[in-house]
């Protein structure tokens, strides 16, 4: 019966290797017919890949791009463009990233593209440009919004119309390089064309009115939002009170929040409303009123989260302010943040204000008491210690990480910078224990360190232990 359970299990394992190598072959198949149709001289590629029934998906459409970028740029965004209309496929945001990439190193591409829709006959549709207009959302090229506005007027020439979405990619472009106008141009161009404005085109409008510091311009927004049936809510009310804030204008910003609690329902301020409130007070000194902000936040029914407190902590110890700070983990408790969370952004926030004792003393307080320090605390205050060449000290302190059984991952080349450091100061005990906890946790000992290391331990007669260091470099 032992020997029926074993020879079952082989055939089916047998099974699964022809499956994954049939598909696999059946992907390169695919991969090949696409790009046998781009490659084809017969009228217009668009029509000749619509005739193949090859199976479309993420991983051929990365393929196909690969084997176009970057020589044949321009075969690779027509089929990217062709693959996007396709209605057993659609593209995920990475396929437009990674697509965007031939447009970022030569826009022209897709006024060439169009050119060749053109010059083939092809019969391009609204579908067509909303798909090019996506991957020019994604480009970051600077020329990218000449680009967009192109092809808005392409349209128009063609006799196709834009719908809401079309507009507010060229919207939302336009006001990432500061062209206000042209946004707002769009905007009344938009009506003209009975294509009505949404919650997006508005708060697009908003934030790239704020940005510019055309506050009253962002708040009058408000108004003709209401007027086309699109109700301000509080992530349209907190941007626009986050502009007030970035610009100083406090005044302004504290009217804002009144008239957010007057008209409650979705409107009422959240923890993000509060938290821009809270952090424009502390970085500009008033730590009075921040505070009295944070007693709000609680007798509203909005209690703190951890990223309101990380940032009081944060504008504290950088004002020098480091028992306001330990009082202020005390005082957040009945906001229900932990102490671990607490004293983990207090350790971040002593280490970036180069108050490293004291980081390390809370750090250890933590471990002491069971609190849970996190992965970033604990790959700060162990780096810093190998900087300065407190190299025993970060490995005990390592050891009480790991003897606490909390599961943290801590950044690899930490475990082979305390190694080498170890190494070059004869602890060979301890860089054995070290290499054990290395082992247990899958990591590999990586280039350059482990030239460095090697060596060490070869002159010290650790050849057992250089075997295995060297074998685990060679597993997958």
């Amino acid at each position: 019966m032992p020997f029926s359970v074993d020879y079952r299990l082989l055939l089916c394992l047998r099974r699964l290797q022809k499956c994954n190598f049939s598909t696999q072959k059946m992907g390169r198949a695919s991969v090949d017919a696409f790009i046998n149709h781009l490659h084809k001289n017969s009228g217009s590629i668009e029509k000749s890949l619509s005739m193949e029934n090859a199976e479309l998906d993420a991983q051929c459409v990365a393929q196909v791009l690969d084997r176009c970028f970057p020589t044949q740029a321009h075969l690779g965004i027509r089929f990217f463009i062709w693959a996007g209309l396709q209605s057993r496929y659609k593209h995920s945001a990475y396929m437009y990233k990674k697509a965007s990439v031939a447009i970022n190193q030569n826009p022209q591409i897709v006024l060439d593209v169009i050119s060749s829709y053109e010059s083939e006959g092809y019969l391009v549709t609204a579908k067509t440009f909303k798909e090019v207009l996506r991957l020019c959302k994604e480009a970051q090229h600077d020329d990218m919004v000449n680009v967009a506005l192109w092809l808005l007027r392409k349209m128009e020439e063609l006799n196709l119309c834009a719908d809401t979405t079309m507009f507010n990619i060229v919207i939302s472009l336009c006001c990432k390089m500061g062209d206000i106008k042209m946004a707002e141009n769009l905007i009344q161009e938009m009506s003209c064309k009975n294509v009505y404005p949404d919650m997006i085109t508005y708060m697009t409008m908003i934030q790239g009115l704020c940005n510019a510091g055309q506050l009253e311009s962002a708040y009058s927004m408000l108004k003709d939002m209401k007027l086309h049936g699109c109700s301000p809510n509080s992530v349209v009310y907190t941007t626009l009170l986050n502009g007030f804030c970035s610009f100083g204008s406090m005044e302004r910003a504290m009217e804002l929040w009144e008239e957010m609690k007057k008209e409650g329902g979705d409107c009422r301020p959240n923890v993000v409303t509060y938290t821009c409130i809270i952090q424009s007070f502390s970085k500009k000194g008033k730590w009075e009123e921040a505070l009295q902000i944070l007693d709000r936040m609680r007798d509203s029914g909005c209690p703190a989260n951890h990223v309101t407190v990380s940032t009081l902590i944060d504008n504290l110890c950088a004002e020098g302010h480091v028992e306001e700070a330990y009082r202020l983990c005390d005082k957040v408790r009945e906001h229900g943040v932990s102490y671990e969370d607490c004293y983990n952004s207090l350790v971040i926030a002593l280490m970036r204000t180069e108050n490293f004792e004291e980081a390390v003393r809370l750090f250890r307080l933590m471990l002491a008491g069971s609190l849970k320090p996190d992965s970033l605390a604990c790959s700060l205050v162990l780096k810093e210690l190998c900087l300065k060449g407190r190299v025993m000290d970060g490995f005990f302190l390592l050891e009480e990480i790991v003897n606490t059984g909390c599961i943290i991952t801590i950044d690899s080349d930490i475990y082979c910078i305390l190694l080498v450091g170890l190494c070059e100061l004869s602890h060979l005990i301890e860089a054995k224990k070290l290499v054990e906890i290395m082992f247990k946790k899958s990591f590999v000992l990586k280039a350059p360190y482990n030239v460095r290391v090697i060596e060490i331990l070869r002159n010290s007669g650790e050849e057992d232990l250089v075997v295995r260091l060297t074998e685990s470099q060679k597993s997958p």
